[in-house]
């Protein structure tokens, strides 16, 4: 039998998904992430945005387009938010939530063990402790490895505290043994905030530290702007094998903008984090997402978000325009006309384009490591690269020549 899992969303659901994978591998099935023809449906969703979420209700026709026949299961944020949406589409016979992820398990042996019995519900109260799960279906080659879950943060345009629940980490011990076992060249940590990883004194700054021997390169997700203190960064350098990339969350330039948004820091705070990181790491990528249009914005509000990409030195820009969320505190607030949040757009990509042309250009005549994928590469630092002769799961030492495509073409110098 052939399960498909499809996944939208994050890359902690994809990683999730990746468990679910190899969960359903070790009962006998045919697994695949792509949507196609299977007998067997598991459908992970998205509530970021109201279009994410519309997006996941489609998924469910999509594969019954493919097999109208085959059983579909539904879990993840869209479903936890409005679970009846999903339960009273045809085919679906599980709905499940963003939590216990690993009753989704549960729910296929009950199918395919006991198929006179419909699945129960996987939304069960909100889980207290880390959900493990099997360890990921390695599908790339990079490695996504689960060290937290849940938010405590409470961003007032954002419903993912409400559907994840409150932050909770994995123990040490758990994660030094699926590391150890990964078998990747990279293995990138992810949580939905992976800023509050504790388990008991360890923060992650020590999980980094505990890291140091792994044979892989180290990259993190979305930080905090918190979470870069002089500690952390000490630690960082010492552990020697966690890339120089800081995702770093900005949301907007402009303080009055944060404060709105719930976001705990200042335009100057942001700014200081970003000098501690180029004391210890002068060639480091910081990269971040910016929200264009949130309610409260004015004019120079959003000039302080343009602004900053100089300022910061950003090395990438994801910029979206604000989609408002029912159930938010910025939901009820006076919104952003739409042709104005188009017009602003429009310049906040511009900005973005720049600003990466700009850091890109810093590197070229030089040497880098880079560790390729199916379609190119990134260096140590997150350069988008490209070379003749590259393969998948290649990592080589390369000469960043020119640019091409989204990134730089790099001539290899020797194979890692």
């Amino acid at each position: 039998m052939k399960a498909c899992v499809f996944t939208l969303g994050c890359k902690l659901n994809e990683v999730e998904s990746a468990s679910l994978m190899q969960g359903l591998r070790a009962l006998g099935l045919e697994v695949t992430d792509e949507l196609s023809r299977a007998e067997l449906y598991l459908l992970n969703t998205c509530a970021v945005t109201q279009e994410a979420e519309k997006k996941s209700r489609q998924a469910v026709a999509r594969m019954r387009k493919f097999n109208p026949s085959a059983p579909v299961l539904v879990f993840g944020c869209a479903s936890e938010h409005n679970a009846e949406a999903f339960a009273a589409r045809e085919g679906v016979v599980y709905v499940g939530g963003a939590m216990h992820k690993d009753r989704v398990l549960k729910a296929v042996e009950e199918l395919l063990f006991a198929p006179a019995e419909r699945p129960a519900a996987g939304k069960e109260g909100a889980e207290t402790s880390f959900c493990e799960l099997p360890f990921p279906l390695k599908t790339r080659t990079r490695a996504y490895l689960r060290v937290q879950d849940g938010c405590n943060r409470f961003c007032s345009y954002c419903l993912i505290p409400y559907l994840r629940g409150r932050s909770r980490s994995r123990s040490v011990g758990s994660i030094l043994q699926e590391a150890s076992v990964a078998s990747a060249k990279e293995l990138v940590l992810t949580g939905v905030d992976l800023s509050d990883y504790r388990d008991g004194e360890t923060d992650l700054g020590g999980l980094l530290l505990l890291l140091k021997d792994i044979p892989s390169r180290i990259r993190l997700g979305s930080l905090e702007v918190g979470v870069v203190t002089e500690t952390f960064l000490k630690n960082m350098e010492a552990a020697g094998n966690v890339m120089p990339h800081f995702h770093l969350s900005l949301q907007s330039g402009s303080t009055a903008v944060l404060k709105a948004m719930n976001r705990r820091y200042t335009r100057e705070e942001y700014l200081a984090a970003c000098d501690r990181i180029y004391r210890y790491f002068p060639d480091a990528a910081i990269t971040t997402d910016i929200i264009v249009g949130f309610p409260t914005e004015t004019e120079e509000d959003f000039e302080a978000s343009l602004s900053i990409l100089r300022e910061a030195g950003l090395a990438r820009v994801h910029a979206f325009p604000f989609s408002p969320r029912e159930g938010t505190g910025a939901y009820r607030l006076k919104q952003v006309p739409p042709a104005v949040k188009r017009e602003r757009m429009g310049r906040m990509l511009r900005a973005a384009e720049e600003a990466e042309t700009a850091y890109m250009l810093r590197f070229l005549g030089r040497e880098a490591v880079a560790l390729f994928e199916s379609d190119g590469g990134y260096t140590q630092n997150y350069l988008r690269v490209y070379s003749d002769g590259a393969r998948e799961g290649m990592l080589a030492r390369v000469r960043l020549l020119r640019r091409e495509k989204d990134g730089i073409y790099a001539e290899i110098l020797e194979e890692l």
